[in-house]
Order: structure tokens, then C-alpha cells, then sequence
């Protein structure tokens, strides 16, 4: 398996979260009950990339149902990302970013099945991350200082370009994006730097169209991929390069003028790479993958204020396996259910989230992904 290296300020750490943040791919195989959602990830192949989609029974379990190709082509090997695909608010249109040819693919979302509407340029020559709110649409490229693109999609699925909406990050010549993603109430879109340790926002008017790049200090290194909650609290995992031990979460409030205020400052996962997160059970828990110690830390959330708090002493809320380098996770949209694309294995790994105190239980692990798989979104 090829494995692109994920930016930092050093070149040492360049290769450690390389090494421990790179992208997998999975494919699920069993016949379950009725099917109450779906888990989708795409093969980022360099020849086609592809949605597989996989059905969701109502006790977590997956069946895979066809793949769908995207009209575009990935790269073949890890983006250095998170939100690679995303769906509409309203569960709809799936949206999924080909990045070997500088494309994003749009798909009405059946009960069992995709249908491609739309396949359109980005603009930008590699674009990584895709976030939707209420019909706009905004593109993240990860080439050189990187850029955002807004698009908005109407009521067929197709896609027109936002004229003046195509912004700057923070003006480094290599910054290393990682994600790019709406706070809750679509006021706002939010991109961390890899590179250079920063946290970009951008104020989104009436018409869809961004603002210059507002540009934050992150609090710990590597800010890679986020979560933003319904109380516009952001939650980021913090990779610090790779180092042993040593990532972590941060949490920040978002204002609608695109400032950031500082909730919990860094707290410690014990664990190695923390790079994917993703909040679940009405936003009482949020969890990250530990790429490099093959482990999901999980918090408790202050929802408001946005402290947080390990769910165990250890950091190691759930076990992914030795050799795995589990990077993308997901949740089903009733929070029941976690998914982790485990890129070591290419597997996706699947976790029920107990409401009560956020403990996780292993359930099954679906195989036969292709290797290079990139993205997970779960409804």
C-alpha cells in the first residue's frame, strides 16, 4: 500500500504522520436484517474512484449492497484528510471529492442504491474535503497553500459555481489541509492546516459566498480532522507529528463573526496520531481513531461549553487491533453506531456507542476493501 505523507512543520514529523495517519479502504460481506441505513467510503482508485455502499441493519451490522463510480478518478493512495464524502443535511445527495482529477460527483441517495446526477471541476487541482449546509456546497483543495470553492446544488442534484467564492488559507506556501466543514448553523466554515498549525475561518454571507481566511493559532500541533456540534462547539484531534503518546483533542466555540474562543486546551489521548473525530449520542461523546496506537479515544463533551473529559484513564475507549491504523470514522445518524475504516487491514471495523456512560463494544469487521480507500460517512 502506497502511503502519502501528511504535512507538518518538520520534516521529521512529516514522516511520523505519514507513517501514522495514512488512508485504507473496506468492504462488508454478510446478509442481515431490514435495512435502517447505510455506511458509504470511495476506492479513491486511480483509474475510477468509486462509492461502495454498504446497508445498515438496526444492530449496527453491514451488508455491502454494489459500488457506484463517481465519473472521477483518486489518486490511489492516502489524501492526508477527513470528509473526503458528505452528505445533505437532509440525507439526499451525497457529495464525493475525486482528487486525481480535480473533481466532485454528486449522488441521489436511494434506500439501496446511488444515482450519479452531477460530475463537475472544483477549480483546484486536488481537492480533499467537502461539507454541505442548505443547498452550498464548499470544496477544500490540498494543493500548495490550498483554497476553498463554493458550489451550490439544486433540486436535481446539479451543481453551479458561486462566482467570488474561491478564498485563500493562511497564505504559507504549503499548508497541508486536512478538512473543510460547516459550523451548525452554515454561518461559518471552518479548515485546519496540518503544516502550520492553524485553524482557518471563513464568514459566509447570504449568497453562499466566503470571506477572506480569518487565521487561528491552534492550540496543539497538527490540528487535523473536527467535529463541529449543534451548539457550534468545534472539536479537533491533534496529531503532534506523529510523536509517541502524545496527541490530543481540542475544543473551541465558534462566533458568527468567524472568531474562536478556546474551550479545552489540548487534552492528552495518551495515545499515538489521533487524526479522524466524530461526535456521537445527541453530541454527549466525541471519539478519534488513534492511527498509529490502532485504538478510539473517547471524551465526554460539555455541550455548551465544550469541556471534555477521557472516558478512560488509559485513553483507550475502544480497541481496533495491532497493525491496523484505523484513520476514518463514522456515525449513524441516530448515534447508536460507530465505523472506522481501518486502512492496516482494509477493513471497517464496527463499535455500538452505549448511550449511558459512551463505552463501545465491538460488533463485526467487514473486509475485502480495496487499499487506498479514502473517506466514511455513515446515515
Amino acid at each position: 500500500m502506497r502511503v502519502t505523507a501528511i504535512l507538518t512543520n518538520t520534516a521529521r514529523g512529516m514522516a511520523l504522520t505519514a507513517m501514522a495517519c495514512a488512508a485504507a479502504v473496506l468492504l462488508p460481506t454478510s446478509a442481515h436484517a431490514q435495512t435502517v441505513g447505510a455506511v458509504f467510503t470511495a476506492t479513491n482508485g486511480a483509474e475510477g474512484n468509486e462509492v461502495l455502499m454498504y446497508l445498515r441493519d438496526g444492530d449496527g451490522r453491514l451488508t455491502f449492497a454494489d459500488d457506484f463510480p463517481t465519473g472521477g478518478n483518486g489518486t490511489g493512495a492516502g489524501l492526508g484528510n477527513q470528509g473526503g464524502l458528505a452528505l445533505s443535511g437532509n440525507n439526499k445527495w451525497l457529495f464525493v471529492v475525486s482528487a486525481g482529477s480535480g473533481e466532485l460527483s454528486v449522488f441521489r441517495v436511494r434506500r439501496d442504491h446511488l444515482a450519479l446526477t452531477d460530475v463537475s471541476a472544483t477549480g483546484g487541482d486536488r481537492p480533499i474535503s467537502v461539507t454541505e449546509h442548505a443547498g452550498v456546497v464548499y470544496v477544500l483543495d490540498g494543493a500548495g497553500g490550498g483554497e476553498i470553492s463554493g458550489f451550490t446544488v439544486d433540486e436535481r442534484g446539479n451543481l453551479s459555481a458561486i462566482e467570488n467564492s474561491t478564498r485563500g488559507l493562511s497564505g504559507a506556501d504549503e499548508t497541508g489541509p486536512a478538512q473543510i466543514q460547516f459550523s451548525a448553523d452554515g454561518r461559518v466554515l471552518v479548515v485546519t492546516e496540518k503544516a502550520t498549525n492553524m485553524i482557518d475561518t471563513f464568514v459566509v454571507d447570504d449568497n453562499g459566498v466566503a470571506g477572506n481566511a480569518m487565521v487561528h493559532e491552534s492550540s496543539g500541533m497538527t490540528p487535523f480532522g473536527f467535529d463541529v456540534n449543534r451548539r457550534n462547539v468545534l472539536i479537533v484531534s491533534e496529531a503532534f507529528g506523529g510523536a509517541p503518546d502524545a496527541s490530543a483533542v481540542s475544543t473551541y466555540r465558534i462566533f458568527p463573526d468567524g472568531s474562536l474562543k478556546i474551550g479545552a486546551a489540548s487534552v492528552a489521548t495518551t495515545e499515538t496520531a489521533a487524526c479522524w473525530i466524530v461526535s456521537a449520542r445527541s453530541d454527549r461523546y466525541t471519539y478519534t481513531t488513534n492511527t498509529g496506537s490502532g485504538s478510539v479515544s473517547g471524551y465526554s463533551v460539555h455541550r455548551r461549553l465544550g469541556d471534555l473529559e477521557l472516558l478512560d484513564e488509559n485513553g483507550v475507549t475502544g480497541m481496533v487491533g495491532d497493525g491496523t491504523r484505523p484513520i476514518d470514522a463514522a456515525v449513524s445518524r441516530d448515534g447508536r453506531f460507530m465505523y472506522v475504516l481501518a486502512a492496516g487491514t482494509n477493513e471497517i471495523v464496527s463499535f455500538e456507542v452505549h448511550e449511558q456512560d459512551g463505552s463501545l463494544t465491538n460488533l463485526e469487521r467487514t473486509g475485502g476493501l480495496p487499499a487506498g480507500a479514502n473517506g466514511l460517512i455513515a446515515r
